[in-house]
Protein backbone atom coordinates (compact mmCIF):
# COMPACT_ATOMS: atom_id res chain seq x y z
CA UNK A 1 0.00 0.00 0.00
CA UNK A 2 1.45 3.55 -0.83
CA UNK A 3 2.20 6.03 1.66
CA UNK A 4 -0.70 8.21 0.42
CA UNK A 5 -3.01 5.33 0.50
CA UNK A 6 -2.29 5.21 4.42
CA UNK A 7 -2.89 9.10 5.10
CA UNK A 8 -5.60 9.13 7.31
CA UNK A 9 -8.54 11.32 6.24
CA UNK A 10 -8.35 14.99 6.20
CA UNK A 11 -4.46 15.03 6.28
CA UNK A 12 -2.04 16.33 3.94
CA UNK A 13 0.57 14.56 3.02
CA UNK A 14 2.49 17.30 1.46
CA UNK A 15 2.51 19.10 4.63
CA UNK A 16 4.62 18.12 7.79
CA UNK A 17 2.91 18.01 11.62
CA UNK A 18 5.06 18.61 14.23
CA UNK A 19 3.17 15.78 16.38
CA UNK A 20 4.23 13.48 13.64
CA UNK A 21 7.84 14.84 13.20
CA UNK A 22 8.20 14.08 17.14
CA UNK A 23 7.03 10.75 16.80
CA UNK A 24 9.44 9.86 14.35
CA UNK A 25 11.97 11.26 16.86
CA UNK A 26 10.78 9.65 19.34
CA UNK A 27 10.89 6.36 17.43
CA UNK A 28 7.34 6.36 16.86
CA UNK A 29 5.53 4.69 13.90
CA UNK A 30 2.74 7.52 12.89
CA UNK A 31 4.71 9.58 10.30
CA UNK A 32 4.64 9.94 6.67
CA UNK A 33 7.16 10.63 4.17
CA UNK A 34 6.87 14.76 4.33
CA UNK A 35 7.93 14.38 8.21
CA UNK A 36 10.71 12.18 8.17
CA UNK A 37 12.05 14.85 5.45
CA UNK A 38 11.94 17.70 8.41
CA UNK A 39 13.34 15.51 10.94
CA UNK A 40 15.93 13.62 8.79
CA UNK A 41 17.59 17.53 7.85
CA UNK A 42 17.40 18.86 11.52
CA UNK A 43 19.08 15.03 11.82
CA UNK A 44 21.97 16.50 9.69
CA UNK A 45 22.71 19.45 11.20
CA UNK A 46 21.79 18.11 15.24
CA UNK A 47 22.57 14.00 15.47
CA UNK A 48 21.31 14.35 18.67
CA UNK A 49 17.96 16.11 18.65
CA UNK A 50 16.57 12.38 19.31
CA UNK A 51 18.39 12.58 22.51
CA UNK A 52 17.03 15.88 23.40
CA UNK A 53 13.37 14.83 22.08
CA UNK A 54 13.85 12.15 24.46
CA UNK A 55 15.14 14.23 27.36
CA UNK A 56 11.79 16.59 26.92
CA UNK A 57 9.55 13.28 27.13
CA UNK A 58 11.54 12.04 30.05
CA UNK A 59 11.20 16.02 31.58
CA UNK A 60 7.44 15.38 30.74
CA UNK A 61 7.62 12.86 32.96
CA UNK A 62 9.35 14.14 35.96
CA UNK A 63 7.43 16.99 36.16
CA UNK A 64 4.02 15.43 36.09
CA UNK A 65 5.16 13.27 38.98
CA UNK A 66 6.50 16.06 40.73
CA UNK A 67 3.06 17.79 40.31
CA UNK A 68 0.96 14.77 41.27
CA UNK A 69 3.31 14.37 44.29
CA UNK A 70 2.39 17.95 45.54
CA UNK A 71 -0.98 17.59 45.41
CA UNK A 72 -2.43 18.51 42.17
CA UNK A 73 -4.90 15.69 40.56
CA UNK A 74 -6.12 17.27 37.04
CA UNK A 75 -4.38 18.23 34.25
CA UNK A 76 -4.23 19.98 30.88
CA UNK A 77 -2.01 18.76 28.15
CA UNK A 78 -1.66 21.26 25.45
CA UNK A 79 -0.04 19.93 22.38
CA UNK A 80 -0.07 16.97 23.53
CA UNK A 81 1.20 14.62 20.08
CA UNK A 82 1.05 11.07 19.18
CA UNK A 83 0.15 9.13 22.62
CA UNK A 84 3.36 8.06 23.76
CA UNK A 85 4.00 5.78 26.98
CA UNK A 86 4.27 6.53 29.87
CA UNK A 87 1.38 9.52 29.19
CA UNK A 88 0.64 12.18 31.34
CA UNK A 89 -2.60 9.97 33.08
CA UNK A 90 -0.09 6.78 33.51
CA UNK A 91 2.38 9.10 35.44
CA UNK A 92 -0.07 10.90 37.45
CA UNK A 93 -1.71 7.90 38.54
CA UNK A 94 1.10 5.77 39.83
CA UNK A 95 1.00 8.62 42.44
CA UNK A 96 -3.05 8.91 42.81
CA UNK A 97 -5.42 7.02 40.74
CA UNK A 98 -8.44 9.38 40.69
CA UNK A 99 -6.20 12.35 38.96
CA UNK A 100 -7.87 13.81 36.15
CA UNK A 101 -6.44 14.21 32.92
CA UNK A 102 -7.45 15.86 29.26
CA UNK A 103 -4.98 15.75 26.09
CA UNK A 104 -5.36 18.85 23.63
CA UNK A 105 -3.82 18.56 20.06
CA UNK A 106 -5.15 19.90 16.33
CA UNK A 107 -3.59 16.95 14.80
CA UNK A 108 -6.47 15.07 12.89
CA UNK A 109 -3.53 12.10 13.28
CA UNK A 110 -3.32 12.42 17.35
CA UNK A 111 -7.34 12.57 17.42
CA UNK A 112 -7.64 9.43 15.93
CA UNK A 113 -5.06 7.70 18.37
CA UNK A 114 -6.67 9.54 21.14
CA UNK A 115 -10.04 7.95 20.37
CA UNK A 116 -8.67 5.08 20.37
CA UNK A 117 -6.42 4.59 23.46
CA UNK A 118 -8.65 6.37 25.59
CA UNK A 119 -12.33 5.36 24.86
CA UNK A 120 -11.85 3.23 27.77
CA UNK A 121 -10.40 5.72 30.65
CA UNK A 122 -12.16 7.16 32.78
CA UNK A 123 -11.65 10.48 33.90
CA UNK A 124 -9.33 10.80 30.89
CA UNK A 125 -9.96 12.64 27.85
CA UNK A 126 -8.58 13.72 23.85
CA UNK A 127 -9.66 16.72 22.55
CA UNK A 128 -9.23 18.47 19.12
CA UNK A 129 -8.76 21.98 19.93
CA UNK A 130 -5.64 24.72 19.03
CA UNK A 131 -4.21 26.10 22.14
CA UNK A 132 -4.17 29.51 20.03
CA UNK A 133 -8.10 29.41 20.46
CA UNK A 134 -8.00 29.26 24.31
CA UNK A 135 -11.40 30.45 25.10
CA UNK A 136 -12.89 27.80 22.85
CA UNK A 137 -10.79 25.27 24.21
CA UNK A 138 -11.65 26.22 28.02
CA UNK A 139 -15.21 25.60 26.97
CA UNK A 140 -15.08 22.88 25.45
CA UNK A 141 -17.17 20.07 27.35
CA UNK A 142 -14.69 17.77 27.87
CA UNK A 143 -12.87 20.12 29.66
CA UNK A 144 -15.10 21.43 31.53
CA UNK A 145 -16.60 18.46 32.99
CA UNK A 146 -13.54 17.10 34.07
CA UNK A 147 -11.29 20.38 34.95
CA UNK A 148 -12.49 22.13 38.27
CA UNK A 149 -10.33 25.59 37.83
CA UNK A 150 -11.61 26.40 41.25
CA UNK A 151 -8.86 23.59 42.48
CA UNK A 152 -5.45 23.56 41.29
CA UNK A 153 -4.39 22.46 37.68
CA UNK A 154 -1.35 21.58 35.88
CA UNK A 155 -1.34 23.06 32.44
CA UNK A 156 1.19 21.26 30.10
CA UNK A 157 2.85 23.35 27.12
CA UNK A 158 5.90 21.19 26.19
CA UNK A 159 7.58 21.87 22.96
CA UNK A 160 4.65 23.38 21.57
CA UNK A 161 4.88 27.27 21.98
CA UNK A 162 7.36 27.57 19.46
CA UNK A 163 4.75 26.78 16.72
CA UNK A 164 2.86 29.69 17.94
CA UNK A 165 4.28 32.94 15.95
CA UNK A 166 5.14 36.35 17.38
CA UNK A 167 1.97 37.93 15.80
CA UNK A 168 -0.21 34.91 17.27
CA UNK A 169 0.64 36.45 21.01
CA UNK A 170 2.12 33.35 23.01
CA UNK A 171 2.46 35.43 25.87
CA UNK A 172 -1.44 36.77 25.64
CA UNK A 173 -2.50 32.86 24.98
CA UNK A 174 -0.50 31.69 28.49
CA UNK A 175 -1.94 34.53 30.24
CA UNK A 176 -5.36 33.43 29.23
CA UNK A 177 -4.74 30.16 30.57
CA UNK A 178 -3.14 31.91 33.44
CA UNK A 179 -6.62 33.62 34.55
CA UNK A 180 -8.32 30.73 34.77
CA UNK A 181 -5.87 28.68 37.05
CA UNK A 182 -6.71 28.30 40.55
CA UNK A 183 -3.77 29.32 43.32
CA UNK A 184 -1.27 26.47 43.37
CA UNK A 185 -1.44 25.86 39.88
CA UNK A 186 1.21 25.27 38.19
CA UNK A 187 2.55 25.39 34.68
CA UNK A 188 5.23 23.32 33.03
CA UNK A 189 6.96 24.38 29.46
CA UNK A 190 9.36 23.97 27.08
CA UNK A 191 10.36 25.83 23.85
CA UNK A 192 13.35 25.60 21.50
CA UNK A 193 16.14 28.23 22.15
CA UNK A 194 17.71 30.70 19.95
CA UNK A 195 20.56 29.53 21.54
CA UNK A 196 20.75 26.40 19.21
CA UNK A 197 23.10 26.00 16.53
CA UNK A 198 22.75 28.57 13.83
CA UNK A 199 22.92 26.05 11.45
CA UNK A 200 20.13 23.74 13.11
CA UNK A 201 18.12 26.89 13.27
CA UNK A 202 18.38 27.58 9.78
CA UNK A 203 17.63 23.93 8.30
CA UNK A 204 14.63 23.66 10.45
CA UNK A 205 13.65 26.83 9.19
CA UNK A 206 14.27 26.06 5.40
CA UNK A 207 12.49 22.59 5.86
CA UNK A 208 9.30 24.07 7.34
CA UNK A 209 8.75 27.11 6.42
CA UNK A 210 4.52 28.13 5.90
CA UNK A 211 3.63 24.69 7.30
CA UNK A 212 2.61 23.86 10.85
CA UNK A 213 5.93 22.31 11.64
CA UNK A 214 7.62 25.76 11.37
CA UNK A 215 8.76 27.18 14.75
CA UNK A 216 10.16 30.42 16.53
CA UNK A 217 13.56 30.22 18.02
CA UNK A 218 13.53 32.27 21.13
CA UNK A 219 15.80 33.47 23.79
CA UNK A 220 16.18 32.78 27.21
CA UNK A 221 14.50 35.81 28.54
CA UNK A 222 11.83 35.97 26.26
CA UNK A 223 10.62 32.29 26.92
CA UNK A 224 11.08 33.04 30.50
CA UNK A 225 8.62 36.21 30.14
CA UNK A 226 6.53 33.11 29.12
CA UNK A 227 6.65 32.11 32.87
CA UNK A 228 5.08 35.98 33.57
CA UNK A 229 2.93 35.62 37.26
CA UNK A 230 4.63 32.44 38.11
CA UNK A 231 7.16 31.44 40.40
CA UNK A 232 9.56 29.33 38.65
CA UNK A 233 10.88 25.99 40.71
CA UNK A 234 14.42 25.28 41.20
CA UNK A 235 16.68 24.76 38.91
CA UNK A 236 14.57 27.66 36.78
CA UNK A 237 14.31 27.59 32.99
CA UNK A 238 17.56 25.18 31.87
CA UNK A 239 18.17 22.59 28.90
CA UNK A 240 15.37 19.86 29.97
CA UNK A 241 17.86 17.28 30.64
CA UNK A 242 19.47 19.06 33.14
CA UNK A 243 16.11 19.57 35.32
CA UNK A 244 15.72 17.89 38.31
CA UNK A 245 18.19 15.39 36.56
CA UNK A 246 19.71 12.00 38.64
CA UNK A 247 16.12 10.40 39.63
CA UNK A 248 15.18 8.92 35.80
CA UNK A 249 17.44 7.37 33.32
CA UNK A 250 18.13 9.76 30.94
CA UNK A 251 19.25 9.64 27.60
CA UNK A 252 22.91 10.50 27.40
CA UNK A 253 23.78 13.84 25.83
CA UNK A 254 27.51 14.22 24.69
CA UNK A 255 28.15 17.96 25.44
CA UNK A 256 26.04 20.69 24.87
CA UNK A 257 23.50 19.73 21.61
CA UNK A 258 23.02 21.58 18.78
CA UNK A 259 19.36 21.90 19.21
CA UNK A 260 18.56 23.54 22.62
CA UNK A 261 15.43 22.80 24.47
CA UNK A 262 15.19 24.50 27.82
CA UNK A 263 11.94 24.09 30.10
CA UNK A 264 10.99 24.90 33.87
CA UNK A 265 8.24 24.73 35.92
CA UNK A 266 5.99 27.48 37.37
CA UNK A 267 3.89 27.89 40.53
CA UNK A 268 0.73 30.35 40.71
CA UNK A 269 0.73 31.62 43.80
Amino acid sequence: MSELERVPPGVDPSVPSSARVYDYLLGGKDHLAVDRVVADRLLTVAPDTRLVARANRVFLVRAVRQMAEMGIRQFIDLGTGIPTSPSVHEVARQVNPACRVVYVDNDPVVQLHANVLLASEPGVAGIRADLRQPEELLSDPHVTGLIDFDQPVGVLMLAVLHFVMDDEDPAGIVKRFRDRMAPGSQLVLSHTMAESDPEAIKQLQITTANSPAQAVFRTHEQVLRLFDGFELLEPGLVPVQDWRSGDDELPLLDGVPRLRVDGGVGVLA
